[in-house]
């Protein structure tokens, strides 16, 4: 590593202010703090110096998506080779390596649109360039069908770092999470890229066989014929978006990100709460409504409920910042994706909706929680006099 050390050091003078190449200074000071620890800190005002800065806390959270993001391509490959009928006649390493080379380009393009924005932005203002597509560029190809074009994903990327995160100053000022904006986006602009059992799985040219269906198992059941694989749906080998389909490998990532401190469990635990309460209400009101009747329990290992309460509400940034109000965030997220689930036919997948809902909202519950505890403090006191 001292030769790169090395060089960013050779090469600074000639990217300073006033230098040739300045206008590369923000991209040259991003991609070597992408490998080292800065060497300035604070000298002013109170601040807390710890050893674990935004960089490192964005690669834990990319390396708690690492599991899901494996499945992922392992179950690009798989949903491929089943639907055209070569399944037994492929080894582990024929169907991830397909899925390796589908889901690559997805997650280039993300990565490339993105930064690239950002890189621009932050030499126009003078500013360092921040830290938080790392996690963003990650999860927005992980939320994407396997079969959404590559322009759509730069179209989306563009417009959810512009618009989500640059007008509001970039980050830690977005008001909504980017990655999930991105989806909401494809959702609205290009809705046939987002339904239907073709968008599901990647055939490569190939024609599926006979029999074959590409609908997820929450397609299924929102048409009043749910028919889950309980453990297929847990382990993630059904079709759905590409990081979304292993409640296994997320719950993984969930242990790493509240064992490391980098996710908040209360926001976890309550979604799950909310979402658990919400199935139950629908279950005594069901009928003879197939859905409505679906054990809440089932609802957690299809579609993307697990992935959004994991890794989409924890968002420290657009989520609530009181402890008592992470734990109303997230019931009220489980209640209103479950909800919005089975009540409305119109919008399938309900965690996006809801997350979007309540990260505008989440200001709102964080001032009703600091006014309340205000409140209780001066009935303390005018009892003590």
């Amino acid at each position: 590593m001292k030769f790169i050390q090395k060089f960013f050091e050779d090469t600074k003078p000639h990217v300073q202010k006033g230098a040739k190449y300045h206008w590369l200074h923000s991209v040259h000071d991003g991609v070597f703090t992408l490998f080292f620890v800065p060497k300035h800190t604070s000298n002013s005002g109170s601040h807390i110096h710890d050893f674990i800065d935004l960089k490192r806390t964005m690669g834990l959270v990319v390396f708690a998506l690492l599991p899901a993001l494996l499945m992922g391509m392992y179950n690009t490959g798989y949903q491929h080779f089943a639907a055209v009928g070569e399944l037994s006649g492929v080894g582990f390493w024929d169907i991830f390596l397909y899925g390796f080379l589908r889901v690559l380009p997805v997650i280039m393009v993300s990565y490339i649109v993105g930064l690239g924005i950002e890189f621009v932005f932050a030499q126009l203002r003078g500013h360092e360039i921040q830290e938080g597509f790392l996690v963003s560029g990650m999860l927005i190809p992980m939320i994407m069908p396997i079969n959404t074009p590559l322009w759509m994903t730069a179209i989306a990327t563009a417009f959810s770092v512009v618009f989500v995160k640059e007008v509001f100053g970039g980050t830690g000022m977005n008001i909504w999470n980017p990655a999930l904006v991105a989806r909401a986006f494809v959702f609205f602009a290009y809705p046939s890229q987002m339904s239907g059992e073709s968008v599901w799985v990647s055939l490569g040219g190939k024609q599926a066989i006979d029999g074959f269906s590409g609908a997820t198992p929450m397609a299924e059941a929102a048409a009043g014929q749910p028919n889950i694989d309980v453990w297929n749906s847990f382990i993630g080998l059904i079709p759905g978006s590409i990081g979304e389909t292993s409640t296994l490998a997320i719950l993984i990532g969930a242990a790493i990100l509240v064992i490391t401190g980098i996710g908040s469990w209360k926001i976890i635990v309550s979604t799950f709460a909310g979402g658990a309460v919400m199935g139950l209400i629908l279950n005594y009101f069901a009928g003879d409504n197939a859905y409505m009747a679906l054990p809440f329990w089932e609802h957690f290992i299809i579609g993307g409920f697990a992935f959004g309460a994991v890794f989409m509400a924890t968002d420290p940034v657009s989520g609530t910042q009181t402890e008592r109000g992470k734990w109303i965030y997230g019931f009220l997220i489980g209640i209103l994706a479950i909800l919005i689930r089975v009540v409305n036919p119109a919008y399938p997948e309900g965690m996006m909706l809801a997350i979007l809902l309540m990260n505008t909202f989440a200001p709102l519950v964080d001032h009703y929680v600091v006014e309340g505890s205000i409140k209780k403090r001066l009935k303390r006191i005018k009892v003590k006099a």
